[in-house]
């Protein structure tokens, strides 16, 4: 799932959106920090789909999807969902098309919903661009626009700021590429990027201010980098291990705290936290709970009283864990508990 697949709801509740083969899952707390639902539900409808689906949300607390799925032989189409509470069974897929008309997938696609809670899709065409359809002002969906650039690799980064413009950052050889809108509905547009030796598949944006949104990649050293536009990429800590990062923003012990989790090379979660915008400061790992396998991915959020939760999950093996930030100095975590 590219975005942050574990997400509160308006009403409290966390829900886990979870790929499982040509289906995407969904699994929610039956109430605010309680126990989970005893099976998880098929987002969607009976529709096959493409592994590599999309999840973001918008500050209503919707959650909006997008997945690519089979349609003729050679060939596929992106939908769109809309999840409205976690109680609520996900909207059918509604079909959006494909960037070049038809054809085959051409990457994987990058979800997130500006401040009027309108979803925006985007997703690599097959010039090597950057390609978005956007829910419009009045309803329904616009045409696909072409947002140009060039030699786009792995997976993009969309994200939507405090002001509720929308930004989406790509991995190109040797650098980054930056789309963002001016003003609200808008077409995004190419803005400043940077030259950095970026990994790809390693981007992750967060907004970290009413001005900034702070991007995280892994550059070719094997350092985590944190960048905000209109100053350079810092090194902020060495990566823990080979994926993107999940952030989020929180308060411990009354500072304004960027909390990082990302699964590391000896197998078990890897957290870090350090003051907002204040890479100077530094950040350390700590790692927690048990081994996991190669392919475990990890989201962190936060839960109904605004502290910090994380999970992991094994898509080969289908186990979703959990933990919780303890009522403790720091960032202490309780025992890791399968879902």
């Amino acid at each position: 799932m590219n975005g942050d697949w574990l997400i509160r709801g308006r009403d409290g509740r966390l829900t886990v959106y979870l790929p499982s083969g040509d289906a995407v899952l969904c699994r929610a707390e039956r109430g605010p920090g309680g126990p989970w639902e005893d099976d998880p539900r098929t987002v969607g409808g009976a529709q096959k789909l493409h592994p590599e689906a999309a999840v973001g949300q918008g500050a209503d607390g919707y959650a909006h999807l997008a997945a690519w799925r089979p349609t003729a032989p050679g060939e596929s189409g992106l939908v769109h969902s809309t999840h409205f509470r976690p109680h609520l069974a996900p909207l059918d897929w509604t079909p959006i098309g494909h960037p070049d008309k038809k054809g085959d997938r051409t990457g994987p696609p990058a979800v997130t919903v500006d401040g009027a809670g309108r979803g925006y899709v985007f997703v690599r065409n097959g010039s090597g661009g950057v390609s978005l359809r956007n829910q419009k002002v009045k309803g329904g969906w616009g045409g696909w626009l072409d947002l140009e650039g060039h030699d786009v690799e792995g997976e993009l980064a969309a994200v939507t700021g405090e002001s509720g413009l929308v930004e989406l950052y790509a991995s190109v050889p040797g650098g980054i590429l930056r789309w963002r809108q001016e003003s609200d509905g808008k077409k995004p547009v190419r803005a400043e990027g940077v030259e950095a030796p970026v990994r790809p598949g390693t981007l992750r944006a967060l907004a970290t201010s009413a001005e900034h949104i702070t991007l995280f990649f892994t550059d070719g050293s094997g350092d985590l980098c944190a960048w905000r536009p209109g100053e350079k990429p810092v090194a902020l800590v060495a990566a823990a291990g080979p994926g993107p990062v999940s952030a989020v923003r929180c308060v411990i012990e009354g500072y304004d705290c960027t909390v990082l989790a990302q699964r590391s090379a000896s197998g078990r979660v890897a957290f870090a936290a350090y003051p907002t915008e204040q890479e100077s400061a530094g950040a350390w790992w700590t790692e927690s709970g048990p081994r996991l396998p190669a392919d475990a991915v990890v989201p962190v959020a936060l839960d109904e009283h605004e502290e910090v939760v994380a999970a992991s999950l094994s898509p080969s093996t289908g186990t979703v864990l959990l933990t919780c930030r303890k009522d403790e100095p720091g960032l202490a975590l309780t025992a890791w508990q399968e879902l």
